[in-house]
């Protein structure tokens, strides 16, 4: 895909963040950097203002004037990027269907919705639009526990979106549900098609990841206990970002940071691994062939960020025993991907010598494991497998959680159930 003029770049480039904790009048620096320099959050510039008798404006009013005015440029962003999509679309059933279920998915789900949204841009646990990088859409947020005395494990986490709509609030509920066991959790936001294509989200990512490994101590985090995970997409952009840093960690050697070799496990949950199997699959869901290709640049490309096809590669022989236990999580009835996506790409990691592990779940669709499952509240079997391998070797933390109590439901159960009847996914 050709690539942009500088000039729609600039345009693209996201402004300020929301939550960023950034004064209107302070430079644009990345949000570590200022705590670091300034703790206080007041830059020079400001302090001298206010000896000079000039009134400053409270936070919280700084705050929501800064935030109206980042969600007015980002709907005008989300607005002409919709359009640009669209000339690539241009008409079609089934894409069509698909969007209008989505709109009634959401709104089937709003209750939820509504309530984490509310968290997200109000809770004190969370730190919104944290820049990792030079690029549009390098920013993650971070979703803290409340007790922070001790350095917490890390999860960080790349969300799905078809390639085309994934957004790094779309994993606030697995981070908040996760913070509330003692867990940190990073969520990546990356570039989108058609504002990137597929090495442009790998490179985003694995930027991201570096970001963490660099510098999750100042923010609680432990460094030793790093986890990778995707959901969907996100789960085979983690994956081929994984791969790729396990490449240059083995061509590298001690030296190169971050190490694959340090991060303690990659959960992938409900992704697709080989591209060539893929493709015909998705045309029919409505993901249609030359926008998939356009997304993965071209045909050639396909082998490349097939992650099933590349670790069968001899070149990528020394990189295997740099690479985390790999668990890969699939609802038997996902439409969208089918379970034995993660079934051949267990297989291969098997058979190149790579500790890898598959836990299925019968009669779960794409969205139940990630969406109407945690909105349900209770029991979740997904999350406490996840939990539990994060800390397992935490007693006092497994302790903690036999005696957690169950979550909260989100949503009442018949529109739950009403839901995943028109789910499009």
């Amino acid at each position: 895909m050709a690539s942009m003029p500088e000039t729609e770049l600039d345009h693209l480039r996201p402004c300020s963040s929301l939550g960023d904790e950034k004064f209107v009048d302070s430079d644009d620096q990345p949000f570590l950097s200022r705590v670091v320099s300034d703790p206080l959050g007041k830059s020079d510039h400001q302090r001298r203002r206010r000896v000079a008798g000039k009134p400053m404006r409270p936070l919280r009013q700084q705050t929501f004037s800064r935030d109206i005015g980042h969600a007015a440029k980002e709907t005008y962003l989300i607005t002409r990027l919709s359009f640009k999509l669209l000339r690539y679309l241009g008409v079609g059933y089934r894409w069509i269907t698909r969007l209008l279920g989505l709109v009634c998915y959401a709104l089937l789900l709003m209750p939820g919705f509504l309530q984490v949204a509310y968290n997200y841009f109000f809770s004190s646990h969370v730190r919104r639009s944290i820049v990792y990088g030079d690029q549009p859409r390098n920013r993650l947020d971070l979703y803290f526990p409340t007790d922070t005395e001790e350095p917490k494990p890390v999860v960080i986490f790349v969300t799905g979106g078809a390639w085309i709509i994934g957004y790094k609030a779309w994993g606030s509920l697995l981070g908040f549900q996760l913070a509330e066991r003692d867990i940190i959790v990073a969520c990546l936001d990356y570039r989108n098609f058609p504002q990137g294509t597929i090495s442009d989200m790998v490179n985003d990512v694995s930027q991201g990841i570096s970001f963490v490994f660099n510098n999750i101590a100042d923010y609680g985090g432990d460094p030793n206990r790093i986890y990778l995970m995707g959901q969907s997409a996100g789960a085979h952009i983690s994956a081929c970002a994984l791969l790729e840093l396990a490449m240059q960690e083995a061509a590298i050697g001690v030296d190169f940071s971050p190490k694959v070799s340090e991060i303690k496990a990659y959960f992938g949950l409900s992704g697709g691994y080989n591209l060539l199997n893929l493709v015909d699959h998705f045309h029919n869901r409505g993901l249609y062939r030359s926008i998939f290709l356009s997304i993965m640049e071209g045909k050639e490309s396909l082998t490349e960020y097939s992650p099933e096809v590349k670790i069968q590669n001899p070149s990528f022989k020394t990189a295997v025993s740099l690479l985390p236990p790999i668990i890969l999580f699939h609802g038997t009835s996902d439409c969208s991907i089918p379970s034995d996506a993660s079934r051949t790409f267990v297989d291969a990691l098997r058979e190149v010598g790579a500790q890898a592990e598959l836990v299925l779940y019968e009669g779960k669709t794409h969205t139940d494991l990630f969406l109407q499952d945690p909105l349900r509240g209770g029991k979740d079997a997904l999350f406490d497998h996840l939990v539990a391998v994060i800390h397992a070797d935490d007693k006092e933390a497994l302790a903690k959680d036999a005696m957690a109590p169950p979550r909260r439901r989100l949503v009442p159960e018949i529109l739950l159930k009403l839901a995943r009847k028109i789910s499009p996914f």
